[in-house]
C-alpha cells in the first residue's frame, strides 16, 4: 500500500460511475485510478499496482470475467470486487471461483461500496498474514504440509491472533503447541510486547506461585530481594502457560482471580498491581477428565478455553511428513554447517510408514541424527529404518572400561533421567511417573546429579 493510502483501480465503461466512485474513495483517503475497458485496465494494473480492483462485469472490449482470469495469473494478483447491473447468480459463482472476493450489484450505494472495500482490504491483509505465518513456521521447523488437519490449525491461528481472547491449545507432547502459541502472539496486536512462557510441570509446586506472581523480599526463606513474576514480565504481551493441567489445585483459584480482575499481589506483598496480559495455555491432558476427578477447576477451564485449538498428532497427517521432513533436513544442514543433503523417495516412504508417537519433536530429532551421520548427500531408506526407535540403545554402545561402580551408576542414572525429562518435554510429573518415582524424589535426584533444566 502506498503512503497516500491504499490504491484502488476502478474499471467501468460508464464515466459517471468512474467519477462518482473516484470522488467517494478519494474523500476516504484512497489513491484512485480509473479505466474504461479491459485493455486499459490491465495496463493500469501493471503501472499503478493497485491494492484492490473494482471491476465491472461488462466492458466494451472484453468482459470482466476475462480480466479476472488475466489477473489471476499474476504473481501478486490484487484482490477484486466484481460489479454488475446485469448480475446473475451464475456470474457471481463464476467470479468467486475465479478469485473475486465480493460481488456488488448496481446501482451501488456509496456506503455499501466503502464498507465492502474496507472489508476486502482487511481480508486480503489477513491472507497475507497467513502467508507470512506459513513462511515463519517453516523457518522454525514447525507446521509444514498441506493436509486438511494442518489447514484447520492455521485457520484457527488466523482467527485467534487478532483478538484478545484467551486460547487453550491441546494436543499430545511434541505436536508443536508452543509453536502455535508463538504464532498467535506474533500475528497479534501484542507482537511488539514480550512472549513469556512457564512450563507448569517443570517447576516444583512450592515455587510455582512465586514464578507466576512474583514475591517481595523476605516473603519466604531465600527471598533475598523482590522478584517480578511471569505475569508482570509479560505485561503488554502474552503469557504462555504450558502444561496447565499440572498446575496445583491450590493455585488455580488465584490464577482465576488474576484472569477475572486483571490484577495481582506478589507473594508476601499487599500492593495490588494491574497487569495487561493475554494468556495462552496448553496441555496434553484431557481437562474434562481432570475436572471430573477434582484436579482442575471447571470455572478456570472456561476462562482459559475461550478459543480452543486442537493440534493433531503427526500420525493423523502422515501426508505432511515428506514436506515436513524436507524442511527439517534443510534446517538441520544449516544449523550443523553441513552441505546440502536430500532424501531418496524410499527414505520418505519409510518415514511415512512410522506412526511417530513422539510427533514432530521425534521426527526432528531423527532428522538431526540422520543429517549428522549421513555418509554423503543422500539419506536412503535403509538409513531411516536403521535410525528408527529400537536401533540405538539408550545407554550407548559399550560400558566404559574404567571407573568406580558408583561413578558408572551415577553416570547412567543421570543419562536415564535426562532422557526421560527430554522425552516428556520437561514435564516432571510424567517423567517421574514413567520412572516409577515420586515427583519430589525426582527433583532431589535432579539436584543431586546436577542436571540442568529449562523452565
Amino acid at each position: 500500500m502506498s503512503p497516500d493510502g491504499p490504491r484502488i483501480l476502478v474499471v467501468d465503461d460508464e464515466p459517471n460511475i468512474r467519477t462518482t466512485f473516484s470522488r467517494a474513495l478519494d474523500l476516504e483517503g484512497f489513491a484512485v485510478r480509473t479505466a474504461e475497458d479491459a485493455g486499459t485496465a490491465l495496463e493500469a494494473v501493471d503501472e499503478f499496482k493497485p491494492d484492490l480492483v473494482l471491476l465491472d462485469l461488462r466492458l466494451p472490449d472484453q468482459d470482466g470475467l476475462w480480466v479476472l482470469e488475466q489477473l489471476a495469473t499474476l504473481d501478486e494478483a490484487p484482490p477484486v470486487i466484481m460489479m454488475s447491473g446485469h448480475g446473475t447468480l451464475e456470474s457471481a459463482i463464476k467470479a468467486t471461483r475465479l478469485g473475486a472476493l465480493d460481488f456488488l450489484e448496481k446501482p451501488v450505494q456509496i456506503d455499501r461500496l466503502l464498507i465492502t472495500v474496507r472489508n476486502v482490504l482487511k481480508l486480503d491483509e489477513l491472507d497475507k498474514q497467513v502467508s507470512v505465518l506459513r513462511r515463519s513456521v517453516v523457518r522454525r521447523h514447525g507446521m509444514v504440509g498441506d493436509s486438511p488437519a494442518l489447514h484447520r490449525v492455521i485457520e484457527a491461528i488466523r482467527r485467534a491472533a487478532p483478538t484478545q481472547a484467551r486460547v487453550l491449545i491441546t494436543g499430545e507432547s511434541g505436536v508443536g503447541k508452543e509453536l502455535v502459541a508463538r504464532a498467535i502472539h506474533d500475528l497479534s496486536r501484542r507482537a511488539a510486547g514480550p512472549f513469556n512462557k512457564l512450563n507448569c510441570a517443570a517447576i516444583p509446586e512450592n515455587l510455582v506461585e512465586s514464578e507466576l506472581f512474583g514475591h517481595e523480599r523476605g516473603a519466604f526463606t531465600g527471598a533475598e530481594r523482590r522478584r517480578l513474576g511471569r505475569f508482570e514480565r509479560a505485561d503488554g504481551g502474552t503469557l504462555f502457560l504450558d502444561e496447565i493441567g499440572e498446575m496445583p489445585l491450590s493455585l488455580q483459584a488465584r490464577l482465576l482471580r488474576v484472569l477475572q480482575e486483571g490484577e495481582l499481589e506478589r507473594v508476601g506483598g499487599s500492593t495490588v498491581i494491574p497487569v495487561d496480559v493475554r494468556v495462552i495455555a496448553a496441555t496434553n491432558r484431557d481437562l474434562s477428565e481432570e475436572i471430573a476427578a477434582g484436579r482442575f477447576r471447571e470455572d478456570l477451564y472456561y476462562r482459559l478455553a475461550v478459543l480452543p485449538i486442537a493440534v493433531p498428532p503427526l500420525r493423523s497427517r502422515l501426508s505432511d511428513v515428506p514436506a515436513l521432513a524436507t524442511a527439517l533436513l534443510s534446517g538441520a544442514c544449516t544449523q550443523h554447517d553441513l552441505p546440502p543433503i536430500e532424501w531418496t523417495d524410499e527414505a520418505l516412504r519409510a518415514l511415512q510408514r512410522h506412526d511417530w508417537p513422539g510427533n514432530v519433536r521425534e521426527l526432528g530429532n531423527l532428522v538431526d541424527r540422520l543429517a549428522i551421520l549421513s555418509r554423503d548427500a543422500l539419506i536412503r531408506g535403509d538409513d531411516v529404518r536403521t535410525a528408527l526407535p529400537g536401533a540405538a540403545p539408550l545407554l550407548g554402545p559399550s560400558i566404559p572400561e574404567e571407573g568406580a561402580l558408583y561413578e558408572l551408576l551415577e553416570s547412567f542414572e543421570r543419562r536415564i533421567i535426562e532422557d526421560r525429562i527430554a522425552r516428556f518435554d520437561g514435564n516432571m510429573t510424567q517423567a517421574a511417573t514413567d520412572l516409577g518415582l515420586e515427583r519430589s524424589h525426582l527433583y532431589k535426584k535432579v539436584k543431586r546429579l546436577g542436571i540442568r533444566r529449562e523452565d
